[in-house]
């Protein structure tokens, strides 16, 4: 995996700090951590389509009141959208039908809770940016930006969500870039292995942002759950979402969106390539 390449597969005008996408018959799935709605991108027609998925939804909702949509998965025809937890207020997750357009919420403030306390993770530390569902089991990840500086990855099996699961927990020490620890910030599953994402921002707050140090790409094996690699892709982005483009026998080709922290309604999707 040493080598690769990093190019701007789309501009997007209409959707500002994107923080997650999902790539899926021939569209993207994309959210904004400002934002209340699930924005679809037709990759063919280029035609872009808003679904408010909360109340009242709004673009560039202000810092305080925003539910912060950091993770988004997607499992048969369902996609899921994660509050980050970082505030009470970020404590939702959505569930989104793309056949019949139903879509639910969910209160994951006791998940949550659990998740912080078996982690030994601070309330003011926690910060779920990335999030997989296999259909049986759910991993999420806890961005390590704050003072604590905990990137874990949880396990979750059980019937739901909300009050019938079980939690396993690993911890990760992730690379620096410019002496900045990095953090986990989106992950996605492909075959037996867990891609992820990581930023290095100079902040030891999980609410405010700091200056962008660069982005890594890197990869766990899910029997061992230990890194097989980290590869730095960028000096300058901070690249918060991850979805797999295609998959062959000699590359492995990835989009990626990024979180530009401004209120500009205008989003770059790359295309991030890796040889095997």
């Amino acid at each position: 995996m040493e080598k690769f390449t990093l190019e701007i597969l789309f501009h997007i005008i209409g959707i500002g700090s994107a923080s997650g996408l999902i790539y899926k018959d021939n569209s993207l799935f994309i959210i904004g951590d400002n934002s209340g709605f699930l924005y679809e991108y037709s990759i063919e027609s280029k035609n872009l389509q808003r679904h408010e998925i909360i109340e009242n939804a709004k673009e560039n909702i202000i810092k305080s009141e925003k539910t912060d949509f950091e993770a988004i998965t997607h499992f048969g025809d369902n996609l899921y959208v994660f509050g980050s937890g970082s505030t009470a207020k970020r404590n939702k997750m959505i569930q989104i039908n793309t056949l019949e357009k139903e879509i639910s919420t969910n209160d994951l403030n006791d998940l949550y809770g659990v998740m912080q306390s078996f982690g030994e993770i601070e309330p003011e530390d926690f910060n779920i940016e990335g999030a997989i569902y296999t259909g049986e089991e759910w991993y999420l990840f806890n961005r390590g930006n704050g003072k604590s500086a905990k990137n874990v990855l949880f396990t979750i099996q059980g019937k739901n969500l909300i009050n019938e699961f079980n939690i396993l927990s690993n911890n990760y020490k992730l690379p620096k870039i410019k002496g900045v620890r990095s953090s986990f910030t989106d992950a996605i599953l492909v075959d037996n292995k867990i891609y992820f994402l990581a930023t290095a921002e100079d902040t030891d707050s999980t609410y405010n942002d700091g200056e962008i140090l660069g982005s890594l790409i890197g990869s766990i094996d899910l029997e061992t759950m230990k890194i097989d690699f980290t590869k730095k892709i960028t000096e300058t982005h901070k690249f918060e979402g991850l979805t797999l483009f295609k998959n062959s026998n000699d590359k492995i080709e990835f989009l990626l969106c990024e979180d530009n922290d401004t209120e500009v309604l205008e989003a770059n999707i790359y295309k991030l390539t890796l040889e095997k």
